[in-house]
């Protein structure tokens, strides 16, 4: 199979000592023409040479992490680890994909979210903003996850998505819990303050989306 692309001889050194070689594009296809230059890779098998896979801009892509199919990762994006990013989807802006993670089918990350663990991202679903999606969390589509941008005192992202075991988990700032310790820390934080108002009609927002009663 002949090659699309190569390493070349410019390299970055990571906060982890590893090094990655820019790539170029020695053959035309879908996301580039020969002699492009790429993104960056630790090794070969980090980007499939088969497919119209492609790393581009100042992405980073190393450890056991693999870009195949139709998938693109470029902007300041990093997937590391032993992450799959596949099929369609796209991982862009200053997102990481890591740990054991899988990014697939039309999905989307970006912006400075982070998905780890053993977390799913699929179908055509958003992950994007601040938002964290880690341990076994399984965001198939749009309909599993929803995000609120700039509410709260320090205009935060509030990510909200269905775990594999049916529950509303939320991320907003450093706090990560159910929806359930979710009022409770909004309650004890910013009770009497028109945040405690924004917060609630969040909250109320996600129950409706999730079915949640009450």
């Amino acid at each position: 199979m002949e090659k699309k692309f190569e390493l070349t001889d410019n390299f970055v050194i990571n906060a982890l000592g590893i090094k990655l070689f820019q790539i170029k594009c020695t053959k035309a296809f879908k996301y580039a023409n020969e002699g492009d230059l790429g993104g960056y890779v630790e090794k070969e098998e980090n980007l499939s040479q088969s497919g119209d896979a492609w790393v581009s801009g100042d992405a980073w892509v190393y450890g056991n992490a693999r870009v195949s199919g139709d998938a693109r990762v470029y902007g300041d994006a990093w997937v590391s680890g032993d992450a799959w990013v596949s099929g369609n989807a796209r991982v862009y802006g200053n997102a990481q994909v890591s740990g054991d993670a899988r990014v697939y089918g039309d999905a989307q990350v970006y912006g400075d979210a982070w998905v780890y663990g053993n977390a799913r991202v699929s179908g055509d679903a958003r992950v994007y903003g601040d938002a964290w999606v880690s341990g076994d969390a399984q965001v198939e589509n749009d309909h599993m996850h929803c995000g609120f941008d700039c509410f709260g005192s320090c205009n935060r992202h509030t990510h909200a998505y269905m775990t594999n075991e049916n529950k509303v988990e939320i991320r907003c700032g450093c706090f990560r819990g159910n929806i359930e310790e979710f009022e409770r820390k909004v309650k004890e934080t910013h009770a009497g303050t028109i945040y405690e108002k924004q917060y609630k009609a969040i909250i109320n927002l996600i129950k409706i989306k999730f079915g949640i009663d009450g």
